[in-house]
């Protein structure tokens, strides 16, 4: 019987960064506690059961096309897989409402819920259609999740405010981490010799459409590459690829598809310059968001060219360990990424600077420890 529990409704392992952010907040818990369940998404070649010492690992992976659906049918199926362990759980930590509603439901166990963003903000990018009245629902049950919630925790101000205003108390900022690198990682074999890099998925509040547009504007640099270092598979690119076409620069563009967490380490090392091109959207400044590539590329000692964005700014302060941009402006955005390059020596100080800051205060480790206070004040 398991007196932790970790529950996502993402698929872990996989090559997006919330896998990464799992790995470390899950370790951190299950450390703790000396193993327990951790319940996520599965498919494709991913077993739907391991066994790791006291580590159980259980994946959902029934094809259930409707997002909603398939999000009722995982909080089901998690409420089946605590039910044995009702008796012993002491703390179910959840990152969403699909795993917190039958942890609520199933166990006394105090639920520690970690909100990296909320579902009734961020479900109309994947629907745009979606009914009022849904996104009235979930409101509900999110409010309903906080409620119950004995600490709420999050990777950035901007998203504890908006928890607040759906009624969350106990709420702790426990910002993202990354690693640094102890020996420069190997220049990718198919890396060209000078680049700009992006990488995370495509979704249309990445502004990664933005991001070409301002490359646009380079065209005299035309021993500069934009290599795009995906998360998704290729099938989700067509319409950047499609726009690449349009712009005339689809012969400058290169495209890296679900690339393995450590291979983007080589990546960002040997970039010119990482851009993080976020867009104005409610989902990035009502919301918020903590993108885990602005951490990762400041651990690799890159400059990091990033919109100007509340969440952005909790990290980085402009010409000091980056520059910051206005979002949705192509124009701004490359005289940015050009006088970084125009200027190699003051872009080193800023990514000198940069790489410090992380060093000394956002390291995995240092996530861990704050987690681990939270766990302390809250479950003991």
């Amino acid at each position: 019987m398991h007196r932790a529990a970790y529950i996502s409704f993402d698929r872990f392992p996989s090559t997006k960064g919330s896998a990464v952010h799992i790995r470390h907040m899950a370790g951190e818990l299950f450390d703790r506690y000396g193993g327990g369940l951790l319940c996520v998404l599965g498919g494709g070649d991913l077993p739907r059961y391991q066994r790791e010492d006291n580590l159980e690992v259980v994946r959902f992976d029934e094809p259930v096309p409707n997002l909603i659906d398939r999000a009722e049918a995982f909080s089901g199926w998690v409420a089946d897989r605590l039910a044995p362990h009702r008796d012993t759980l002491e703390v179910c930590h959840v990152r969403d409402p699909w795993g917190a509603v039958p942890a609520i439901g199933t166990t006394d166990a105090k639920l520690v819920y970690e909100a990296n963003g909320l579902p009734s903000i961020e479900l109309p990018y994947a629907w745009p259609r979606v009914a009022p009245s849904t996104l009235d629902k979930l409101r509900d049950i999110e409010r309903h999740c906080f409620r119950h919630a004995a600490a709420v925790i999050t990777p950035s101000a901007v998203i504890a405010r908006a928890v607040e205003e759906r009624g969350a108390t106990n709420v702790h900022v426990v910002p993202n981490g990354a690693d640094i690198p102890e020996t420069t990682p190997p220049r990718p074999d198919d890396a060209p010799d000078r680049y700009l890099v992006y990488v995370g998925a495509l979704q249309p509040w990445q502004g990664v459409d933005v991001l070409m547009r301002a490359f646009t504007r380079l065209a005299d640099l035309d021993d500069l590459t934009l290599v795009v270092c995906s998360s998704v598979p290729r099938q989700r690119s067509r319409p950047l690829r499609r726009l690449a076409d349009r712009l005339g620069i689809a012969d400058r563009v290169q495209w890296r598809y679900t690339v393995p967490h450590h291979r983007v380490a080589g990546w960002l090392a040997h970039a010119a310059v990482s851009v993080a091109p976020l867009t104005a959207s409610p989902r990035n400044v009502t919301q918020g968001c903590s993108p885990l590539k602005v951490w990762e590329s400041m651990a690799a000692g890159v400059p990091v060219v990033a919109s100007d964005l509340p969440a952005v700014r909790e990290l980085i302060t402009d010409g000091e360990h980056g520059r910051l941009v206005p979002p949705d402006r192509p124009a701004e955005l490359a005289r940015a990424i050009r006088i970084v390059l125009e200027y190699p020596e003051r872009a080193a100080e800023l990514a000198d600077r940069a790489r410090r800051r992380i060093a000394d205060n956002f390291t995995w480790a240092h996530a861990r420890a704050r987690l681990a206070a939270v766990y302390d004040a809250t479950v003991g």
